[in-house]
Parts: structure tokens; sequence; C-alpha cells
């Protein structure tokens, strides 16, 4: 395979989503990015986004509302999805990796990983219901 031809475009959405911890969506990249690059296309974003997760530099997440979000963050870690706002923030919790020989035991093949998404209340959903 050849080298990736450099992109300043693609440098920037990755730049972007280093500095987010909000798991962003390829619009809301596109929106905050355009002020800078004013050429910019929503395609041209989409594109990006996909290859950077295909090359493995950010995760592509799909977390149940029809939209990707994205985190540069591709390090071993678990979400939590609000049912209320939507927003999806990052756990700080141990690592669960048991939970593939518990699905494994009844099962005929080779688990090789796993995907886990935590839904609920976001604390400050909590908050605000509260008040």
């Amino acid at each position: 395979m050849a080298p990736l031809k450099y992109s300043k475009q693609r440098e920037a959405i990755l730049d972007f989503l280093k500095t987010r911890k909000d798991h962003p969506t390829a619009d809301m990249v596109y929106n905050s990015l355009r002020p800078d690059f004013p050429n910019l296309s929503l395609g041209t974003v989409y594109r990006n986004l996909a290859l950077l997760a295909d090359l493995g530099e950010i995760l592509r997440l799909r977390v149940g509302d029809g939209t990707d979000h994205f985190d540069a963050d591709v390090s071993p870690h678990y979400h939590f999805i609000c049912s209320e706002c939507g927003s999806v923030i990052d756990l700080e919790m141990g690592n669960i990796d048991e939970i593939e020989d518990i699905a494994g035991m009844n099962f005929d093949g080779q688990i090789c990983g796993h995907v886990t998404y935590f839904y609920g209340k976001c604390g400050a959903c909590c908050k605000s219901s509260m008040s």
C-alpha cells in the first residue's frame, strides 16, 4: 500500500478530535473547523473521519442514535451514553476483559474482542430533573 498523502485538513480533524472529550459527530467537526477552512466540505470531513477510523487513529462509536461519534482516544476504554441528552462520556473504570471468557463459555467459536456501552442518565440530567 502506498504511503498516505499528507492532508492539512485531515491533520486538523485529528488535532481537533484530540482536544475533545465529548465524542463529536462529523457535523460537529465540520462546523468547528469551517471557520479555519472555508473550503472544507462535509463530505471531506466524513471521508477523512472514515479513513482515520479505518487506520486505527481514531475510534468510530455507533451508540444507537443513528449518528457516528468519534474519539481520538484509541486506548481500551468504555463509554456511557445518556438516554436523556445523548452525551457520550468516557467511563473511568477497571478492565472487564473477563467478559470475553464468560461470553465464550457456551459459544462454539472464538471471541477476539468486545465493545460495551453503558446507558442511563448522566449526572447533569439527574441534577436537572431534581430541580
